[in-house]
């Protein structure tokens, strides 16, 4: 990608999330995740239905009147993009590759986390992670976020979550907001998601190209592994091969699905190619309910 080409994705990325982080779809992201906690505001005399544990009892006998402490929710999150962008992520069926819709998923989550205040970082990882930059707030950093995204040249090419978890648990101490991003063409790394599930609020993204799901009829194909380089001949026109393909697909899905379900993890399945907005969005509510 040349630099012109890139700078054209950014802008393009920029404008098209920025239309999406409408003031709805702002305030579901904020109504959807808590803050770290509460923390003290003031002392104020006290008022007809306030809650008697509030009362603070040295400042009430100091002035001779009640007085109680007022406490407002700690609003400001840390939010960590953990973006798979390992060799598989290069396929796309369409006109954008998976890696180019992870990185405008990123941006609508970076731009929805600038917009109420939060921070948020990124974490690339192939086998590994490969490049860090800590959370900080600002329109100039979000766009930094996308462009490392998209110029990003991964030194390896397997997807490895249980050695990105690892390392991610070395870089990321206080508790985030955890949005993994991922074909989760993986295994292995089950131990480590429900780790992560409980230090952190961990979202698992299955991001996938629709490709992926079925084999097409188109007779004998060579295919190629992207991670591994192993290729094969397949027999598309078979039917027991398609379904054989179909059966595997499914069963990583549930496999994915079971794993979230018993670690208490969210999970956002979203699709290359179609929208990506309202799946959030109706995540986001559907959370908030939930609380």
């Amino acid at each position: 990608m040349t630099t012109e080409e890139l700078a054209r994705n950014v802008r393009y990325i920029e404008v098209t999330t920025r239309k999406a982080v409408t003031a709805s779809f702002a305030g579901e992201y904020a109504s959807a995740f808590k803050g770290r906690g509460v923390e003290f505001d003031e002392v104020r005399e006290y008022e007809m239905g306030d809650d008697i544990r509030t009362i603070d009892w040295k400042v009430s006998a100091r002035t001779g009147r009640l007085h109680t402490r007022r406490y407002i929710e700690e609003r400001e999150l840390t939010i960590m993009l953990l973006v798979d962008l390992s060799a598989s992520g290069v396929f796309g069926s369409g006109s954008r590759s998976r890696n180019e819709v992870a990185a405008e998923i990123g941006a609508l989550l970076a731009f929805s986390a600038i917009v109420n205040h939060d921070r948020v970082g990124l974490a690339i990882f192939t086998n590994q992670i490969e490049r860090f930059i800590p959370p900080r707030k600002g329109e100039r950093h979000v766009l930094r976020l996308i462009r490392e995204i998209l110029s990003f040249q991964p030194a390896g090419r397997r997807t490895g979550i249980r050695e990105a978890l690892e390392s991610f648990a070395t870089l990321v101490k206080r508790r985030a907001v955890v949005f993994l991003v991922s074909d989760f063409y993986d295994k292995g790394y089950e131990r480590q998601m429900k780790v992560a599930g409980k230090r952190h609020d961990l979202i698992a993204v299955p991001l996938t190209d629709p490709v992926e799901t079925e084999l097409p009829a188109i007779g004998l194909v060579e295919m190629e592994d992207a991670e591994t380089g192993e290729r094969r001949l397949v027999d598309t026109a078979s039917s027991a091969v398609r379904g054989a393909y179909a059966r595997a697909w499914r069963d990583r899905e549930r496999a994915l699905a079971s794993l979230c379900t018993e670690a208490g993890i969210d999970r956002i399945p979203l699709t290359v190619g179609a929208d990506y907005v309202g799946p959030l969005g109706r995540f986001f509510m559907a959370r908030e309910q939930r609380r």
